[in-house]
C-alpha cells in the first residue's frame, strides 16, 4: 500500500488560519504584533525567504518589517540594530536571516539578541527551556514536525523515534520535543555505524542530515511515519529531500513531500510564535 501524504501546505495553512483568529483578538485590544526580520547582504534565497515571511504577515495580520542591510554593515552595526530592536516595544519578535557575511560574528549576534523576541527559539535561553521542560520559544521546524506527526493520527507515545540530524534548528530540539511526547529517541548523524539499521526499528523517521536522497527504501519500516526535513538538489536539478521519496512511499504510512511538507509549517509556526511572544511580552495568557 503507498503512503498517505502528510500535506504540509495544506496544514500550514491551519495554522496560519488560527493565527489569524488571535491576532484579530489582539487588534481588537488594541496591540498589533510585530516581527521585524533583519537582512544583512544580497543571497537570492535570503531575499526570497524575508519576502515570504513579509507576504505571510501581511495575510494573517502581523505588522512584519523588514531591515534589509548591504553586506558591507560592520558587526557593530547590526549589533547597534538589534539594541534599538530591544528596546522598541512594538517589536515583539526578531529575526536575524541566515547565513551572514563572513565576517559578523553569528554568536555574537545570537547574545545581543532579546529571548522574550526570539520567535526562530534558537537562542541558548530558549533551547535550556525547552531542554528543561519550561515553557519557552520553540524552534519553527521542530514545532511544525510534530504538528505534522499529529495530523497523521499516529501516538507519539510509547513509539522508536529516529532522528538522522543533530543540529540545533531540527535534530536536537525534535528530539527533545519528541522525548517530551513519550517516545523513545535515537539521534543518529553521519559518523553514526549501522545507520541504516538504525533508521529501520523506527516508527517515526525525521530526516534532517541535508543529504539528497539518502534514505533508501529499504531504510524505512513498513507502516513508519516518515518526516523529511531535506532541503536539496538531485542530478537533475529537481528539489528533493533527504529521502529517496519514491522508495520509501511504498513502505511508509505516511510521508511528507519535498516541497510541500515540513517547509510551509516553518513560516507558519514562526507567526504563531510571533504571537506567543507579543502575548507574553504583555502579560497575556499563550492562546495556543
Amino acid at each position: 500500500m503507498a503512503a498517505q501524504i502528510l500535506d504540509g501546505k495544506a496544514l500550514s495553512q491551519q495554522v496560519r488560519e488560527e493565527v489569524k483568529v488571535e491576532v484579530d483578538k489582539l487588534r481588537g485590544l488594541g496591540v498589533r504584533p510585530g516581527l521585524h526580520v533583519v537582512l544583512v547582504g544580497d543571497d537570492p534565497a535570503s531575499a526570497i525567504y524575508v519576502r515570504n515571511k513579509g507576504r505571510a504577515c501581511e495575510k494573517v495580520g502581523i505588522n512584519g518589517v523588514t531591515h534589509r542591510l548591504p553586506k558591507e554593515t560592520t558587526e557593530e552595526e547590526l549589533l547597534d540594530l538589534l539594541g534599538k530592536l530591544n528596546a522598541d516595544d512594538e517589536v515583539d519578535g526578531v529575526l536575524v536571516q541566515l547565513p551572514l557575511p563572513g565576517h559578523i560574528s553569528e554568536s555574537r549576534v545570537n547574545d545581543a539578541m532579546d529571548p522574550a523576541r526570539d520567535v526562530d527559539g534558537f537562542l541558548p535561553v530558549n533551547l535550556g527551556r525547552l531542554l528543561a521542560g519550561r515553557e519557552g520559544l520553540v524552534p519553527c521546524t521542530p514545532a511544525g514536525i510534530i504538528r505534522l506527526i499529529d495530523q497523521s493520527g499516529t501516538a507519539i507515545e510509547g513509539k522508536r523515534a529516529v532522528i538522522i540530524g543533530r543540529s540545533i534548528i531540527v535534530g536536537k530540539p525534535v528530539s527533545l520535543l519528541l522525548m517530551q511526547r513519550h517516545a523513545t529517541i535515537t539521534v543518529c548523524h553521519s559518523r553514526t555505524r549501522e545507520l541504516a539499521r538504525l533508521a529501520s526499528e523506527a516508527d517515526i523517521l525525521v530526516a534532517a542530515i541535508g543529504r539528497a536522497k539518502m534514505v533508501k527504501g529499504d531504510w524505512i519500516k513498513e507502516g513508519a511515519v516518515v518526516i523529511d526535513v531535506g532541503m536539496n538538489r538531485d542530478e537533475n536539478g529537481k528539489l528533493c529531500g533527504d529521502v529517496d521519496f519514491d522508495e520509501a512511499a511504498g513502505r511508509a504510512a505516511w510521508i511528507t513531500p519535498v516541497p510541500g511538507g515540513v517547509g510551509p509549517m516553518t513560516i507558519a509556526y514562526l507567526l504563531r510564535n510571533t504571537v506567543i511572544a507579543c502575548c507574553a511580552r504583555r502579560g497575556l495568557p499563550s492562546p495556543f
